[in-house]
């Protein structure tokens, strides 16, 4: 009994020390770590690489604050903490630095500025009475010529969620993903005369992910092992409103260029004209886009070729069925943005293992139906009719089956799919036998080219 306690002792610090390994090996955090500077983002980037002014700009900002009134979504209860960092005029100030535009000037505290500059002016009465009364006068503040205004106005939670999982005798993996987004509104305005002269509007998705494992089997009667690891990460908000509000800048500074706004601070051989083509171009192609990536018209195009690799398993009256690799190319024509023909040919091999294997050439003709075509990720489902051709007599049947297509360009997507052949007959194999007929299960990915109109 006591080397039976000290085994299971020995086995769970084992297994302590297998997984303390594996969580280095994921770079999950074990230890401390220093204070670092804080992440540059890809539109802190562009916003310092933009083509230098003439003549800077002198801007205040006095409130850019969270309009938004959100919570932070809670699934247990009240959260009080809001969804929207409450320090957004500070990263609209550091964003204003980083473009080399403008001279920000201080206006969210200026209460604590001017008090400040009287404790300087008494102390200098008071205390320097014999100096040069010259040297008391402070130098005067700097005003602005243009005020920002604005801030966070909408915070979306769970615009879009999913998730994918499968399980098998114990074994088990699953995937979920769940989107929120911000928006960010910001304009300028004139202290002249209160013009309004130029507004923009930008939005963020923030991701959120998660990946979980898990094991759970008898190994006996008595003893049951049980296995789980998961990772989940989180996009942080702070980060996500910081690059909505660079963007926003940036938008602000082309605009404000194109539109002939800035004035003098506009260099004539500045070179502007490249970065005002790239902005233009982004505007072209976000005038269609929705929420979640989605656009009023379809994403996909009229024609399209695609090719794919499947594995293929027979269900006939033979026992050893055997898995094979094949493959399939074919041909699509639109005939509504969620419905399409699909004529293709595949060759592919049925085995039951040292009884019988035969090659067949086997053309089919579908049709196709794509859920969500306004969107680059999209589920699909199709059936059709085809036949079967090899040295012996040629065998009909019909299929079904659906799948999974992500767009990772405007013309090329990739697809997984799963297939189920059925027979009109049951001789596949030669042999008759039973009530079913022959039968064969398909599982492919593959690659899809569009091109043609939409």
């Amino acid at each position: 009994m006591t080397t039976y306690t000290y085994t299971r002792i020995f086995f769970c610090s084992f297994l302590l020390c297998i997984l303390q390994a594996c969580s280095s090996i994921f770079g999950l955090p074990s230890d401390p770590e220093k204070p670092t500077m804080g992440e540059v983002t890809s539109s802190t980037a562009e916003l310092k690489n933009l083509p230098l002014p003439k003549e800077k700009i002198v801007i205040g900002v006095y409130k850019f604050r969270d309009q938004t009134g959100q919570y932070k979504p809670s699934e247990n209860g009240n959260n009080w903490s809001t969804a929207v960092p409450q320090g957004t005029t500070t990263i609209l100030i550091k964003a204003l630095e980083d473009s080399h535009w403008f001279i920000p000037i201080e206006r969210e505290n200026i209460a604590n500025l001017l008090n400040e500059r009287q404790i300087i002016r008494s102390t200098r009465q008071e205390y320097i009475k014999d100096a040069d009364k010259n040297s008391q006068a402070l130098p005067p503040l700097l005003y602005a010529g243009i005020l920002l205004e604005g801030g966070v106005i909408s915070y979306d939670s769970n615009i879009l969620t999913g998730g994918l999982g499968a399980r098998y005798f114990g074994i088990g993996a699953s995937t979920q993903y769940r989107q929120d987004r911000i928006t960010i509104y910001l304009r300028a305005v004139s202290t002249l005369n209160g013009e309004i002269l130029k507004t923009v509007y930008t939005s963020k998705t923030i991701l959120s992910t998660s990946v979980n494992g898990s094991f759970f089997r008898y190994i006996d009667t008595e003893r049951l092992l049980e296995a789980e690891v998961g990772l989940t990460q989180n996009e942080p908000v702070q980060l996500a409103v910081t690059e909505a509000i660079e963007k926003a800048v940036k938008s602000l500074i082309v605009e404000g260029i194109r539109d002939k706004i800035w004035g003098k601070a506009v260099d004539s051989n500045g070179g502007y004209q490249a970065l005002i083509n790239e902005y233009n171009r982004e505007q072209d192609q976000n005038d269609g886009r929705a929420v979640g990536g989605k656009y009023p018209e379809s994403y996909r195009q009229k024609v399209s070729i695609f090719a794919n690799i499947e594995g293929q398993k027979v269900k006939d009256d033979y026992v050893g069925p055997k898995m094979n690799v094949g493959g399939k190319v074919g041909f699509k024509y639109f005939l509504t943005p969620y419905l399409n023909m699909e004529v293709n040919g595949s060759y592919f091999t049925l085995e039951n293992s040292n009884i019988v294997k035969r090659n067949y050439f086997g053309p089919e003709v579908n049709l196709e139906y794509i859920l969500f075509p306004k969107y680059r990720f999209s589920p699909y489902v199709y059936g059709g009719a085809g036949a079967m051709y090899s040295k012996y007599k040629p065998q009909y049947k019909a299929q079904f089956g659906g799948g999974l297509e992500y767009m990772i360009s405007r013309n090329v997507s990739l697809r997984a799919s799963a297939q189920y052949d059925l027979g009109f007959k049951d001789d596949w194999e030669g042999l008759v036998n039973g009530k079913r007929k022959d039968q064969a299960l398909r599982f492919g990915i593959g690659i899809n080219f569009y091109f043609g109109n939409k």
